[in-house]
């Protein structure tokens, strides 16, 4: 028998839960693109971008995804055969790494398995760079696979006097985990629309700042790539290089109202933390007696706010029983260490305490139904933490 009927539940850790409201403003026809209406559109989502990522820098929109995100950065920073130190923590760090890598950038990995970034490491590096061959250092807030978040103002202390650029991906935890560009001394920032932005995938972004814009044009940069003319635009369609995505722009400005004004960030900052802490309450619980569960990441501070990513014993045939016989959807063990026993809960962007105490219910059920061996107790304890945090 199935429980799938009904609304299905997608707890993967992008693309996110777009809500209603933000399907209903995309869901209109495209306007004159060359009137004042949607140029005031545009210049709204900008300006409220800037607020999301607490700058008052440079922002330049892109169609495309986080990979195009990436891109972007790579070849508008770096000339063929520069150095970029890459801090990784899993497979997206180590994926930038390799973008990077086939564009002819030179790259070095500073790498720390599935766990956070040791700033101590970092600045130990840089110690070992009295030449200042470095030209940036590159690492991701969230790693989207191993779930391990990396302290940013611990990263940029560790870099110090050293003039490498610090660039940060920050497309996993944009709108659930605090930044603050300016104020932590990031030099450029990259995200996408999918995940905690609440939108569709189709928009990747970037923040960066004087120091950066200074650098002017790399071996690299190709016309439509170039961020400079982007930057200084001043029509619609040099924001975008020719057609702007009607539909993502008025989706993103009522999610964007959503997120900045109504809901606003130290609120969405302190759900995100709840959830997160509901998800390893339910994981502690379920990993007593040596069943073998528990958070990839050891310390919950080294754990991002958005995603968990879980070792569970057979976890490749939960994730199919919760699909088919429950209608939620749970994400892959992407890069863990076995993949048949590795999975990712999503708890980003447009998630609320109902759904995820339903998705974690529906976690129990499943191994209860396989023959998981857990320990008891996962639902209540998410819920009492739940109920002390609301």
């Amino acid at each position: 028998m199935s429980f799938a009927q009904g609304r299905p539940v997608v707890a993967i850790p992008g693309p996110s839960p777009v809500p209603d409201r933000v399907l209903r403003a995309m869901h209109r026809p495209s306007p004159d693109i060359y009137g004042p209406d949607m140029a005031r559109e545009n210049r709204a989502m900008m300006a409220g971008l800037k607020r999301l990522a607490g700058t008052s820098a440079h922002c330049v929109p892109y169609i495309g995804n986080g990979h195009a995100g990436w891109e972007a950065a790579n070849v508008n920073l770096f000339n063929r055969g520069d150095l970029a130190l890459v801090v990784t923590s899993g497979h997206f760090g180590r994926g930038w790494a390799q973008t990077a890598q086939s564009l002819g950038i030179r790259i070095e990995t500073l790498d720390f398995g599935l766990c956070p970034p040791d700033p101590a490491r970092l600045a130990e590096r840089l110690a070992r760079d009295p030449g200042h061959e470095i030209k940036a250092v590159l690492v991701c807030q969230v790693d989207t696979a191993s779930s391990a978040r990396a302290d940013i103002p611990a990263l940029r202390r560790a870099i110090g006097e050293h003039p490498a650029l610090f660039v940060v991906d920050a497309i996993a935890s944009l709108g659930c985990e605090p930044m603050f560009m300016d104020e932590w001394g990031v030099d450029l920032l990259v995200s996408a629309s999918q995940k905690g932005l609440m939108l569709p995938p189709g928009m990747a972004f970037l923040w960066f700042s004087d120091r950066v814009r200074a650098l002017g044009r790399t071996d690299l940069t190709t016309p439509y790539w170039d961020w400079a003319p982007r930057a200084d635009a001043t029509e619609l369609w040099q924001f975008w290089s020719g057609t702007p995505p009607v539909q993502h722009i008025f989706g993103m400005n009522e999610a964007l109202a959503l997120l900045l004004d109504e809901e606003t960030l130290p609120h969405a900052w302190a759900r995100h933390e709840a959830l997160a802490r509901a998800t390893w309450a339910a994981l502690d619980a379920w990993g007593q007696g040596g069943s073998g569960i528990s958070a990839v990441v050891a310390d919950p501070a080294g754990r991002a706010r958005s995603v968990t990513a879980a070792t569970v014993p057979n976890a490749t045939a939960l994730r199919t029983w919760a699909q088919e016989k429950a209608g939620l959807t749970l994400g892959v063990g992407l890069g863990a260490a076995d993949p048949e026993h590795g999975m990712r809960i999503a708890h980003m962007g447009h998630v609320s305490a109902h759904q995820l105490l339903g998705t974690l219910a529906v976690i129990e059920a499943g191994m209860d139904a396989l023959g998981i061996t857990h320990g008891p107790g996962g639902i209540e304890a998410a819920a009492r933490l739940i109920a002390k945090a609301a």
